[in-house]
């Protein structure tokens, strides 16, 4: 199991939503220091102040992930005043929810790099000093949708597809290597946190933020290579595998209504 007490964690995109769930749950747990990187000020030091009031040690940084030098330096930052990171949450993600055609390339280069080169770049950060100690967690947020295909979530699927098969392949290396550094892999559903609002799901529940960082932290403290929510979701991969495409479209696209959920989809306003 990955130790929580006295360790050090960064949570990116941790001063909302789940990101700062996960970071209150962490620093419950009894977590030494937690360092949130995001891009609203103002949310970062409306959290900082929630926590540190309670009694908490919190590091706080405003980066903007798709700046790759931002990130190699706030990242050198974190070192100096923190030290070694012994959980890195990559976290924080975006969505643009319309068809691909109505997308700007600014659209598409924003999500891509934010969902998922992004998380790369800040990975490569923190994992020597990992990998020197032979030690460390880093879980990496995805999605149900880097598994299935969805209208109006093209550029998003593709951003966390790309995410899923990077952070196992990256498991896979830490294994090679017999390092001690755990990689997590989290695959949620929607989660109800204002970014899906106008989302509608009618058979497949969404997710409960509460719900979905509890799972995600539990995952961290039990090494689970993959979590997924709903428990369904752990069955995509198999009935994907199995079923010839038209029958997956059909079953889960038509009849479970995945490919319609995104039909009045407003986003975060």
């Amino acid at each position: 199991m990955s130790q929580i007490e006295n360790k050090k964690a960064l949570i990116t995109g941790g001063a909302s939503g789940i990101g700062k769930l996960m970071g209150k749950l962490l620093l419950q747990r009894g977590l030494h220091t937690l360092v949130i990187w995001d891009v609203n000020e103002n949310s970062l030091l409306t959290t900082a102040n929630e926590f540190k009031q309670q009694g908490y040690h919190v590091l706080t940084y405003v980066v903007d992930v798709m700046n790759t030098d931002s990130v190699i330096a706030t990242a050198q930052q974190v070192k100096n005043d923190a030290g070694k990171i012994d959980m890195l949450i990559n976290n924080a993600g975006i969505v643009v929810g319309k068809n691909f055609a109505e997308h700007s390339h600014n659209d598409i280069d924003r999500t891509m790099i934010i969902n998922s080169s992004a998380l790369m770049h800040i990975a490569k950060e923190f994992l020597q000093d990992m990998i020197a100690d032979n030690n460390g967690h880093i879980v990496n947020i995805a999605s149900a949708a880097g598994m299935v295909s969805n209208p109006k979530m093209s550029v998003y699927v593709a951003s966390k597809w790309a995410v899923i098969g990077w952070s196992d392949s990256l498991r896979l290396e830490m294994e090679n290597l017999k390092c001690n550094v755990k990689v997590t892999t989290a695959t949620p559903y929607y989660i109800n946190t204002g970014m899906f609002d106008g989302v509608k799901s009618s058979i497949i529940p969404i997710v409960d933020p509460e719900v979905a960082a509890k799972k995600i932290i539990t995952g961290i403290e039990k090494n689970k290579l993959f979590v997924r929510m709903p428990g369904i979701v752990y069955t995509l991969p198999f009935i994907k595998g199995i079923l010839p495409i038209r029958w997956f479209d059909l079953i889960v696209g038509k009849w479970m209504g995945v490919y319609k959920t995104m039909d009045d989809f407003k986003g975060r306003q």
